[in-house]
């Protein structure tokens, strides 16, 4: 069972947990600096690399855009694959991303990934995840950000949520704010004051096949995704008619018991289920799910659409 986020991690007023747990927040500063030390391999010769990671632990629409990134690099006829470090906690990307193309899982390191991929003959690898690991020399390097929370209180790990301190975006090319949120020209405008030569875009949440579904219908509609909350305000902005949210924590495995309470408040909402396509990857397995004849559990994909798509293609291109 995944436990959820502190939420005093996203609160910009400091708290007393925060202070607190500051003084532990040096073994993130210390494996940052020793990971900086770490030998980089160079291998643009034979293939170029892009990392779409964060500082921020957690969901910030990292998968969305690797599908978005391969999406795109589809299109102008590169071979790209994807490449992700496995968990067994994350088993619902790995399937979403050998969805979309060509997958390889670095198991025993991301640089032993990269250079199965040139084996392959692929010229572009697309890494989720990684910006932590220095062992690879990314040719780009993107920071995601979620609108909502975007750098929470600004401290690092246990004190707050950051995996490396704001600062370090002086090191990063792009970064992207995904999702829903206020006060975004603000949040720009301190990333600009770190680095101004950093390109910044925003996305937004859109469903696939939405017309699948009924949005007249009632629905009691969960997510156990990174930011729970852009699924709800996703189905809002489409018009979906949901009388309650439930929130999970990020990779969550439900039980039997979790599936069959989700039902039991359907039912006494006289509503239909929905849930994201990630978190119906997690589910499909489930006992009170094989032994639903109904199919009462429905999933919606959620898709990121890139403004400025096509100044954003622009840049790949002069980069990539």
């Amino acid at each position: 069972m995944k436990i959820k986020k502190p939420l005093f991690w996203d609160k910009e007023r400091l708290s007393f947990l925060s202070i607190l747990l500051f003084p532990f927040t040096i073994f993130i500063i210390l494996s940052n600096i020793l990971k900086k030390l770490q030998n980089q391999h160079n291998q643009s010769k034979h293939i170029k690399t892009i990392c779409v990671g964060n500082i921020y632990v957690g969901g910030t629409g990292k998968t969305p855009l690797a599908i978005e990134l391969y999406r795109i690099f589809k299109k102008l006829r590169r071979k790209t694959v994807f490449i992700k470090k496995f968990y067994n906690e994350s088993i619902d990307e790995e399937i979403l991303l050998k969805k979309e193309g060509h997958y390889i899982s670095a198991k025993n390191g991301r640089l032993n990934a990269l250079k199965k991929a040139i084996t392959k003959k692929f010229n572009l690898a697309i890494f989720d995840d990684g910006l932590q690991d220095k062992s690879v020399e990314y040719n780009l390097k993107i920071v995601c950000f979620n609108k909502q929370n975007f750098v929470g209180n600004g401290f690092l790990i246990p004190s707050g949520p950051l995996r490396e301190h704001i600062t370090s975006l002086k090191e990063y090319d792009v970064v992207f704010l995904n999702g829903y949120g206020n006060n975004v020209k603000k949040k720009i405008s301190r990333i600009k004051k770190i680095n101004k030569e950093i390109k910044i875009f925003e996305t937004t949440y859109h469903l696939v096949k939405e017309k699948k579904v009924n949005k007249k219908d009632r629905f009691v509609a969960f997510a156990g995704i990174g930011t729970p909350d852009n699924f709800k305000k996703t189905l809002d902005s489409h018009g979906f008619n949901v009388t309650k949210f439930l929130s999970y924590p990020d990779h969550y495995n439900y039980s039997d018991l979790d599936i069959k309470k989700i039902k039991q408040i359907a039912k006494s909402f006289k509503a239909k289920i929905l849930t994201t396509e990630k978190d119906f990857l997690r589910i499909k397995n489930n006992n009170q799910l094989k032994n639903d004849k109904s199919n009462q559990i429905k999933f919606l994909k959620m898709k990121l659409e890139i403004k400025n798509e096509k100044n954003f293609i622009n840049f790949l291109k002069s980069r990539i």
